[in-house]
């Protein structure tokens, strides 16, 4: 079975980076390897994070949550939404910028019903094309993205190097199936059983030190009975001595 902290993982060109358009859609990647892992494949490539450039096309605060939707439209024939989610109040420093879980993403709902979102300073409404980069969940069944980071895209020079960047990664990385050589195999190899040679004596200072809490514990535990033997002794003692004449 395959993990995050997989070194596996790691090497592939798609592990951190995946951008997608109406050919590749978030919605195209196969089951998460394990539940919880939200890693997801496209054909052999583990895919973690999704980047998609794209504009608004509805914003929704949920009630009584502290969640906030941003809808998208990626031109894959189907809209997708993707997850905000506000900060804790308690957490939220008096100079900070942001009251989102996303350091640059602000929501204002001081204005009355209509929300007002701001990134990097810019206010953003419907129509404003932003690119996202987000970890794939779900939501009844539906694929959902969860906002990392966020940025706007200014202009349409900005949108075409995206595009361009999108497209080359596609032919260069994601079309290709994800191999490793034999080097590479070996090299994993080794760092895994490394890394398994560390649990191993991770595991083994954990048992020593819990036998040696274990112990001392004990000899704490013997210290305080043989306490309570003197204790109860003296007073004995001091009982007979006040006893000893006394009319019974």
């Amino acid at each position: 079975m395959l993990c995050v902290k997989s070194p596996v993982l790691k090497v592939s060109s798609s592990h951190f980076l995946y951008l997608y358009h109406s050919h590749t859609s978030p919605r195209t990647a196969n089951s998460p390897i394990a539940t919880g892992q939200k890693i997801y494949f496209h054909l052999n490539h583990p895919i973690r994070f999704v980047y998609l450039v794209a504009p608004i096309v509805a914003i929704q605060d949920i009630p009584n949550t502290k969640f906030f939707i941003l809808t998208l439209d990626d031109s894959s024939n189907a809209c997708i939404d993707v997850k905000v989610e506000r900060e804790d109040p308690a957490k939220i420093d008096a100079d900070s910028t942001s009251n989102t879980t996303v350091p640059n993403l602000d929501i204002n709902n001081a204005l009355g019903y209509d929300s007002e979102i701001k990134i990097d300073g810019q206010r953003v409404d419907i129509g404003t094309v932003v690119k996202f980069k987000c970890t794939i969940g779900s939501f009844r069944g539906v694929k959902q993205l969860e906002l990392k980071r966020c940025g706007v895209i200014k202009d349409t020079t900005e949108e075409v190097a995206a595009w361009e960047s999108m497209a080359e990664f596609k032919r260069d990385v994601l079309a290709g199936p994800w191999v490793l050589d034999d080097a590479e195999k070996a090299a994993l190899d080794l760092q895994l059983q490394q890394e398994a040679l560390k649990e191993q004596e991770e595991e083994k200072r954990e048992r020593r030190s819990q036998r040696a809490h274990q112990k001392r514990e004990e000899q704490r535990a013997e210290r305080r009975k043989l306490r309570e033997e003197e204790k109860e002794q003296r007073r004995r003692a001091l009982e007979r001595k006040y006893n000893q004449g006394a009319l019974i």
